[in-house]
């Protein structure tokens, strides 16, 4: 059976998710999210990844969202379960232990755009549109997308796009705040994987600790969040990488960072 995710690992600290199901725009289905939830598991027991990528195979589509075919034959409870399937799985890229960087290579509407948007960075190619068109179904957004879209680029602009379910391109994505970084598709992997390198060279105890402060800190209010900040600052002052951090300042020299 041919693999529904492809997982490469690169230089040695970087993880590349492949979405594999291009002649079905990579939609989810239980299948598909059962092997993405594996891999997940399986690169956050990996110490050496830094950095995780996740794109596409094909140029038409990232993830179509839901498999609806698969839906189609389904009971409404289990609509209901498989959409909460989904969010949990999003939810668990959003709390990986590293960075994760969306490279949407096609198409992101519905939980394609949710899965995005439960990355910590999205890079988008530049013929791509995207948005949460679920309400043109007479459904909303189940998988996070009402939460982590109005928490991206705020209340107005996200009801905006939930309310019309009207797709937008990558050059307004880019200008929304929706996506980072907008590329050629030709080039959308290697920008990709410049960035993960670009992380990946970075302390790996201070990413996750930095991750951490951001996450828990963007739910709470200003003096909550700083005394978040400020105990994820005290678990990297007893790192060996701190102290091979300043050693490498004073020497002039590309640090070496072990995770320790």
């Amino acid at each position: 059976m041919t693999a529904l995710i492809d997982l490469q690992i690169k230089d040695g600290h970087i993880a590349i998710l492949t979405l594999n199901r291009p002649e079905a725009m990579n939609a989810m289905s239980i299948a598909l999210l059962d092997e993405l939830n594996d891999h997940v598991n399986t690169i956050n027991a990996n110490s050496s990844i830094r950095c995780t990528i996740i794109t596409a195979a094909g140029e038409k589509a990232f993830c179509a969202g839901a498999d609806l075919k698969e839906r189609k034959n389904m009971t409404q409870d289990q609509v209901v379960e498989t959409v909460n399937y989904i969010g949990r799985t999003i939810t668990a890229i959003e709390n990986m232990n590293m960075p994760v960087i969306a490279a949407i290579n096609g198409a992101a509407f519905g939980g394609g755009l949710e899965l995005a948007l439960g990355c910590d960075i999205r890079i988008t190619a530049a013929h791509v549109k995207m948005g949460l068109t679920e309400t043109s179904l007479a459904i909303i957004p189940g998988a996070g997308g009402t939460q982590r879209l109005s928490r991206l680029i705020g209340l107005g602009k996200a009801k905006r796009l939930i309310f019309t379910a009207k797709p937008v391109a990558s050059d307004e994505a880019l200008s929304l705040g929706l996506v980072e970084q907008v590329t050629s598709l030709e080039e959308l992997l290697e920008k990709a994987i410049d960035m993960a390198q670009e992380i990946a060279g970075n302390g790996p105890v201070a990413l996750r600790q930095a991750k951490m402060a951001i996450n828990k800190g963007a739910d709470t209010d200003l003096n909550t969040g700083l005394v978040i900040e400020h105990l994820c600052y005290k678990e990297t002052i007893p790192t060996e990488d701190r102290l091979e951090g300043l050693k490498a300042f004073k020497e002039k020299r590309k640090p070496d960072y072990q995770g320790k």
